[in-house]
């Protein structure tokens, strides 16, 4: 007879999934407001502009949200890809690979702000985008790249016996990356995947290139302004390393509920 599921071997199901975001979501919201209230006591000049501050705070973590979702869906299809038997499939991907990690971010943002545009319209595409998009775009390519390398790897540690049995059972190539290999790989590859999450958050400061009041072009106004850098470079610091702080600590507890899950 079968033994019942025990919590330490149940699946990660979207119950816990949707508890977990609701406390990453409570948690920064509480940040935010902690954030407030200790800057406004500061004296000048990080009191008097505490809401700027803040501000560039929130900018930073949704720049850093919205890029690592895109970027995680790129880098699952890129990093399929790569383990095509295909060429003509893997081609598209090494190449994506390729130019990504051979170039500076900050030319990779600055390209898609000043460069995609005009491209785009040359080709009969007229299309607009803001700071916030450009950067988001520009950060979304590049995790995506070094996220396609993680799942690789993930894909490639599974062992091969189980994709024969899953296609001896009459499964597709596709059902069976879908339904077995796949969700083994995610769970394998979610400490490197949390490690480029954290990374893009600190990445995202170079947004501050075209000028997207993110928590770094936050701080040297606030410097430009005052002529005080070393207040303001520690308090930027300090925001950035809370923010890194609340962020480590949910994607551990993922990490630990998806080992637990896992057993």
């Amino acid at each position: 007879m079968t033994a019942p599921a025990t919590p330490r071997n149940q699946p990660l199901g979207p119950g816990a999934i949707l508890l977990w975001l609701v406390g990453a979501a409570a948690a920064f919201l509480l940040l935010f407001y902690l954030i407030t209230v200790i800057l406004r006591q500061m004296p000048d000049p990080i009191g008097p502009r505490a809401d700027l501050f803040v501000e560039g705070a929130q900018i930073t973590l949704k720049l850093t949200v919205v890029s690592g979702l895109i970027g995680l869906i790129i880098g699952v299809v890129a990093g399929i890809q790569k383990t095509s038997t295909s060429w003509l499939v893997r081609a598209p991907a090494n190449l994506f690979v390729w130019l990504i990690r051979g170039t500076p971010l900050l030319i990779q943002i600055l390209f898609v702000y000043n460069a995609l545009p005009p491209i785009l319209k040359s080709i009969g595409l007229n299309v607009q985008l803001n700071e916030f998009w450009s950067a988001v775009i520009a950060l979304a390519l590049n995790v995506g790249a070094y996220n396609a390398e993680v799942i690789r790897a993930g894909i490639l540690a599974i062992p091969r016996g189980q994709t024969e049995a899953a296609r001896s059972l009459g499964l597709s190539g596709a059902q069976t990356m879908q339904t077995v290999v796949l969700p083994q790989a995610l769970r394998l590859v979610v400490p490197p995947l949390v490690n480029n999450l954290v990374a893009l958050l600190k990445d995202s400061s170079l947004a501050s290139s075209i000028a997207l009041l993110e928590l770094t072009l936050a701080g040297q106004r606030v410097s430009s302004e005052s002529f005080l850098p070393v207040p303001v470079l520690t308090t930027v610091g300090a925001v950035y390393l809370s923010l890194t702080t609340v962020m480590t600590f949910f994607t551990d507890q993922l990490e630990r509920r998806v080992k637990i899950a896992t057993r």
